[in-house]
């Protein structure tokens, strides 16, 4: 037998699937942050003393697509696992596709609940701070504003109308006097934000809230910007204070808006200080939240395989239950009673700051405050 077999042999392989061709702002940073795990893993002997690969493929933003390339990676490159999606859509449908294959898959990004709770099952787990969690972090901060009346704009696809979807329900349990008067839903990818921004105005909320994200929140922000929409207003912005989406906006960055995001300067954990030295070392870049989701995916599926008894779907459950991953946000838990992760996120407030957008007055809030107790996730899950 030759030395590239020998290799062959001892190689443990992931399929890895995401929409790098139409999110590069948030896939490449996610990559870099997935190499990153992957060289230190590796470099400390790999799983038992098994290098460990990663065969990535490119979903281009669609399920249909998504779901060739996971049979792909299952039936012709032997991987063990599949991991990564970022839309909703897309992670939905690979968790489909997990539970009728039997093979196990880890969704790094998708933001909808119904992933691990009204769709969950055994085979699929999610890393991510879920919509559920960061609605409800958000929520609570809307609340202690005097905002009565508030409009939301969202795409109009799973991800933003489970969102708006339980923000809605959370604000109405801290605040009974709020209403909202008026509701958006572009297109992902295609808003046209005169005429959102417009129907907004027409209905003269004290507030507003906001689920779009990359070139829409851009095309979004500049607009209202122009029209002056956010004057004298207060918003709630989901995601905007991820670098990915705040850099492009430089200066435009519009001031105070409460955002969930990702100010990598100013945390100083000694988890993420070593992070970010590392990852410094590797790309010469700073990172983004991108990065911080590809190296906790490739340490979680590292710490999965390492916990785990063989390379089985039956083994990968077994030890996917209270699994334990050291992340640059700390450590956090795969839950036994619904597979999600305890991954927490920064809350804060944008700001400019030398002509950039940023991160202002921001707090980390942990994922396990704001999940529901395991027993009442586990009966939001179908029986099996």
């Amino acid at each position: 037998m030759g030395a590239a077999a020998h290799a062959q042999q001892g190689e443990i392989k992931v399929g890895e699937i995401n929409s790098y061709s139409t999110l590069p702002g948030f896939t490449e940073p996610y990559r870099k942050g997935m190499e990153l795990a992957l060289k230190e893993i590796n470099d400390a002997g790999g799983i038992k003393g098994r290098k460990l690969v990663v065969i990535s493929r490119d979903d281009a933003g669609k399920p249909a697509d998504a779901l060739t390339a996971a049979n792909e990676l299952v039936s012709r490159d032997g991987v063990v696992m599949l991991a990564g999606g970022f839309l909703s859509n897309v992670g939905l449908a690979l968790a489909d596709f997990a539970r009728q294959k039997k093979v196990v898959y880890l969704a790094s990004e998708p933001l909808s609940d119904a992933l691990v709770w009204s769709k969950g099952n055994d085979y699929t787990f999610r890393l991510r701070t879920s919509n559920y969690m960061q609605a409800t972090m958000l929520a609570e901060e809307a609340a202690r504003l005097p905002a009565k009346r508030w409009a939301s704009v969202a795409p109009n696809y799973e991800y933003g109308q489970s969102f708006v979807a339980v923000f809605r329900e959370q604000l109405t349990k801290l605040r009974p006097d709020v209403e909202f008067v008026a509701e958006q839903w572009p297109p992902l990818g295609k808003i046209d934000p005169g005429p959102v921004l417009q129907a907004i105005d027409a209905a003269k909320p004290d507030a507003i809230l906001n689920a779009t994200f990359a070139a829409d929140l851009a095309r979004f922000v500049r607009e209202g910007n122009t029209r002056g929409t956010f004057r004298n207003r207060a918003v709630v912005s989901y995601l905007t204070g991820e670098p990915e989406y705040l850099d492009p906006l430089k200066d435009e960055t519009p001031e105070g808006w409460i955002v969930t995001g990702y100010p990598w300067y100013g945390i100083d954990t000694p988890e993420h200080t070593a992070f970010l030295d590392a990852y410094r070392k590797l790309h010469d870049d700073y990172p983004r939240l991108g990065s911080i989701i590809g190296y906790s995916t490739v340490k979680s599926v590292a710490a999965l395989l390492d916990r785990a008894d063989g390379t089985g779907a039956e083994a990968l459950i077994r030890a996917g239950k209270n699994l334990e991953v050291d992340t640059p946000f700390g450590p956090i838990v795969y839950r036994a009673g619904d597979h999600q992760s305890t991954l927490g996120a920064y809350i804060g407030r944008t700001g400019v700051v030398d002509g950039k957008g940023v991160m202002v007055d921001f707090a980390f809030r942990k994922g396990a405050d704001y999940l529901p107790p395991e027993e009442e996730a586990a009966k939001l899950r179908p029986r099996n």
